[in-house]
């Protein structure tokens, strides 16, 4: 690893320049941030007022610091940064996280205030993500710059790289509070003065803590530095990518947002594919396919099975799994079919998709979905399995114990649950499979174009293996 990324996401000592005693204040919700995630190393605090902040002296000013402080977090005016940088730099910093907007997305003088910046950082020889970035979280150190009221960030094996700001703030807040999986580290670029996509995602590949990479861009600074990395990168492990400004208003859109400058679009996923990336089409698709990597093999093929207690979704989803999503939908091995069978009533012929509906009725809820999961685990056709749960209060409540068992005993197989029923149950499913590695989802497609995309993950890795 990297001094420059070791100082940026391991640091032993941060200097926050433009603290705050006011709640709400991000120089103030940086420091509520760190001490949540009960971060072990020094925390310096920058303020000309002095004092104390939860429970830390302030520094009255730059030069009173201590020197060789590990990384800063300069939170003031876009018209104030560059000099806070020289001041930081004269006393041993060299990594920054710089925080301000009102660059060149915004207008004329905003460009050439990032002009000066980006000129002085090159100059000073010191490295610095942003300007206009809300931060960076890098859980296996307990460690975020993020500015925004985070409080506990849940660990995790997944990392993302953003061109937005939104990934250290509401996105993780609710990744945090709406789902069970945890982040590794991620990476706010804002406009990309300095460190780029190309350096994150070359860190990220060898980074051990991360298992698949997310990424958000709007633009690409090096692209062809960064296809070359991704090339190899992907040989090691998934890489997702959702490419903002694509469309005409969406480039629009972006040039407003970070300043980015939107590449002709079919050249764009032209190289995109052949690097060995996963290309994403929906924002939501970076948090329901990040659950299911986070937890689950990719599969080793695209031979799905799934279990419902409706022929109706039988038959629909398994026109989209061959129409829309590129999974096959094999017949069973005979013996393997048999096993459904011998749960099934007489006059129902059980076959791949299962009908579980009918064994629910003979033998109860939890005996019929264990019998048929297991039966579709086994069988040397099947690739990953897709449980729909039917949770009603009629039918009784079964434990669902039974479905984390099915999990672990077949590791090699990802297994993705979605529900039909009451609501409240469903969130309650969810509640308790996410936490015991079981990922849910609360529409019935979902689970397929997840296994979709992780299919397309697993021919793009081995591409790119092949091609050494």
């Amino acid at each position: 690893m990297s001094n420059t990324w070791r100082a940026m996401l391991q640091p032993e000592s941060v200097v926050i320049v433009g603290a705050s005693a006011s709640p709400g204040r991000p120089g103030h919700e940086i420091i509520r941030n760190l001490q949540a995630n009960k971060y072990e190393g020094t925390i310096h605090l920058v303020n000309p007022k002095g004092g104390e902040i939860l429970g830390l002296p302030v520094t009255k000013d730059i030069e009173s610091l201590p020197d060789n402080i590990d990384h800063a977090v300069i939170i003031v005016s876009a018209a104030a940064t560059t000099d806070v940088v020289r001041r930081c730099a004269a006393k041993g910093i060299g990594t920054f996280t710089l925080a301000a907007g009102g660059y060149s997305e915004v207008d004329e003088q905003g460009a050439q205030l990032q002009d000066d910046l980006e000129k002085t950082i090159r100059e000073l020889g010191v490295r610095a993500i942003g300007p206009n970035t809300s931060g960076n979280i890098s859980m296996p150190h307990k460690f975020t710059s993020s500015f925004f009221p985070l409080g506990w960030i849940r660990p995790g094996n997944i990392s993302y790289i953003a061109q937005t700001g939104n990934f250290a703030t509401h996105t993780q807040r609710y990744i945090t509070s709406g789902e069970h999986y945890g982040v590794a580290r991620v990476i706010g670029l804002g406009n990309k003065i300095d460190i780029e996509e190309s350096e994150a995602l070359e860190y990220l590949a060898d980074d051990d803590e991360t298992k698949a990479i997310f990424i958000y861009l709007e633009s690409f600074k090096k692209p062809k530095h960064f296809m070359e990395v991704a090339r190899k990168a992907s040989a090691k492990k998934p890489i997702f990518l959702l490419k903002g400004g694509t469309s005409q208003e969406g480039s629009k859109a972006a040039i407003a947002h970070t300043a980015a400058l939107a590449s002709d679009s079919k050249v764009v996923e032209a190289a995109i594919r052949q690097s060995g990336i996963t290309q994403l089409t929906e924002y939501s698709q970076l948090f329901h396919v990040a659950k299911a990597m986070s937890c689950m093999p990719l599969p080793r093929g695209n031979r799905v099975s799934f279990l419902c207690p409706s022929g109706a979704m039988l038959v629909v989803l398994t026109d989209l799994c061959q129409q829309k999503w590129g999974l096959e939908v094999p017949d069973l091995e005979e013996v393997n079919r048999q096993r459904l069978q011998d749960i099934g009533p007489a006059w129902l012929r059980m076959r791949n998709p299962v009908d579980i509906w009918g064994p629910a009725m003979v033998h109860g809820i939890e005996k019929a979905y264990r019998d048929g999961i297991e039966a579709v685990m086994d069988d040397p056709n099947i690739d990953s399995v897709v449980v729909v749960m039917v949770l009603v209060d009629e039918f009784g409540r079964p434990p669902l114990d039974f479905i984390v068992d099915m999990a672990k005993k077949y590791p090699d197989k990802p297994l993705l649950v979605s529900f039909t029923g009451i609501k409240e149950r469903m969130e309650e499913a969810k509640a308790f499979l996410e936490p015991r590695g079981v990922p849910t989802y609360p529409y019935i497609e979902q689970p397929f174009e997840v296994l979709s995309i992780l299919n397309k993950a697993r021919q793009a890795m081995e591409r790119s293996q092949r091609a050494g």
